[in-house]
């Protein structure tokens, strides 16, 4: 059996009401004054990084791909909106058929994006592309900032392995896609057990303050637990007194101690007295993890601290302080006709505000220095310069309606690890800048 066929259950019987009621008050139009079967092409991007990001991430390729296979308007759907009298009875009549049948292109999952960059690209009828808007976005704009997090955390840490532990500070479903986001953008494990289920991703977890505050001693819990998960287990140390707790944990596990658990104080200074006890006991192989409320700063300051693993909640699951991309999915190209042999015409918002569009269909590619370095996001429309077609970043994720790429969740995470290896060594500085390398439209 392989757990990610069976999903999770939500709220809804499918994902067709993840949407805003306007989308179907809009079908029901076109579909009356006949703009609903024109050939459309909808981009998905952001107009700007999250303020000092120098780079972003593309994360929930893999969950749109499911979102837009599961749209459908069964009969509690369509029941749903006839009492509500969301859509008149034309438009029930379509929706009871729908099926998505265009084509899908987007960067690939991992990949690294720019402002201007057309991270995913919808195209089929006006009516099918316009219902998909709100799912889609909401599925790439949090899982995209997630992933955004944790590479910046994951560059912090310096290749010392990274739990996602942020399950109970946001919604239970959240909490399974932050934890999948993660992973892509270079954490080790989660302590989400629906994450593990659903995605294969490793699981990870031993005991909290608790399990330590029901027991008469701490060395009632620690010997409890020892017992049960044997000395390569990691033991709280802070319920108390960190110097004692250390040297009780010791004693009952012994040398052979898998780990010990900080989760309050002045890490930086706790770290290193933990790690000299340890080393005097004779524990020279116990790991140090840290917690307690960490961010991609505070993990860079305990850089020198001889910590071997972060475990990170709040800040990972709330995109360390910019929860979304602000990525937006706009028509960008429509037919003047229902004719399937109709031509396309660019078509963009020209409105003041800073929330202009390019209008146009456009492929993106990028350019690199002669050492394989990224030096700009190139962004065009029309033919593909020779130079640059080996380059391109957009891949066919769905054909006609059918899902044509499915990957597992390690290739995305490799993709990640291998884009931001290409770009300039600055993108990982966490001091505030402006994207790491310029967007550039030919």
């Amino acid at each position: 059996m392989n757990p990610a066929d069976l999903g999770l259950p939500v709220d809804v019987p499918s994902t067709a009401l993840f949407t805003d009621h306007y989308e179907l008050t809009m079908l029901q139009a076109a579909l009356a004054n006949g703009t609903a079967d024109r050939r459309s092409v909808f981009e998905v991007f952001t107009r700007r990084l999250p303020e000092g990001r120098r780079y972003g991430v593309v994360g929930g390729t893999g969950r749109v791909l499911d979102a837009v296979e599961n749209f459908r308007f069964d009969g509690a759907v369509l029941e749903f909106l006839r009492e509500r009298a969301v859509v008149d009875a034309r438009t029930l009549e379509w929706l009871a058929s729908y099926r998505f049948s265009g084509d899908i292109w987007g960067y690939p999952e991992g990949e690294v994006y720019f402002p201007g960059s057309p991270v995913l690209r919808v195209e089929g009828s006006f009516a099918e592309c316009v219902l998909l808007e709100t799912v889609i976005l909401s599925i790439l704009n949090h899982d995209s900032a997630i992933a955004a997090a944790a590479s910046r955390m994951s560059s912090a840490a310096g290749g010392r392995p990274l739990i996602e532990m942020g399950a109970r500070r946001t919604h239970e479903l959240a909490a399974v896609a932050a934890a999948r986001a993660a992973y892509v953008g270079g954490f080790a494990s989660t302590s989400d057990l629906a994450a593990g289920f659903r995605y294969g991703i490793p699981t990870v977890g031993t005991s909290a303050h608790a399990f330590t505050l029901v027991h008469d001693s701490e060395r009632d819990a620690f010997t409890a637990q020892v017992a049960s998960l044997g000395g390569g287990t990691t033991l709280l140390v802070d319920t108390y007194d960190v110097a004692e707790a250390v040297r009780t944990a010791v004693d009952v596990a012994g040398t052979g101690l898998g780990a010990v658990r900080i989760d309050s104080g002045d890490l930086l200074l706790v770290a290193h007295r933990v790690r000299q006890q340890l080393d005097e006991l004779g524990a020279t192989g116990t790991r140090i993890v840290v917690t307690s409320d960490l961010d991609e700063y505070a993990i860079a300051s305990l850089a020198a601290a001889p910590v071997d693993a972060y475990g990170v909640g709040t800040q990972l699951v709330t995109g360390s302080g910019h929860p979304t991309c602000s990525m937006v999915y706009k028509l960008v190209a429509r037919a003047a006709s229902a004719d399937p042999k109709a031509a396309l015409v660019p078509v963009a918002k020209k409105s003041s505000g800073g929330k202009t569009s390019l209008g146009g269909r456009k492929w993106a590619a990028r350019r690199r220095d002669a050492d394989g370095v990224a030096e700009a996001e190139v962004v065009g429309l029309g033919p593909v310069p020779a130079a640059l077609a080996g380059d391109q970043l957009a891949t066919l994720l769905v054909k006609a309606g059918e899902v044509v790429t499915r990957e597992p969740l390690e290739a995305a995470r490799d993709r990640h690890r291998a884009a931001l290896a290409g770009l300039p060594l600055s993108a990982t500085q966490l001091s505030r800048g402006e994207a790491v390398i310029p967007t550039e439209y030919v």
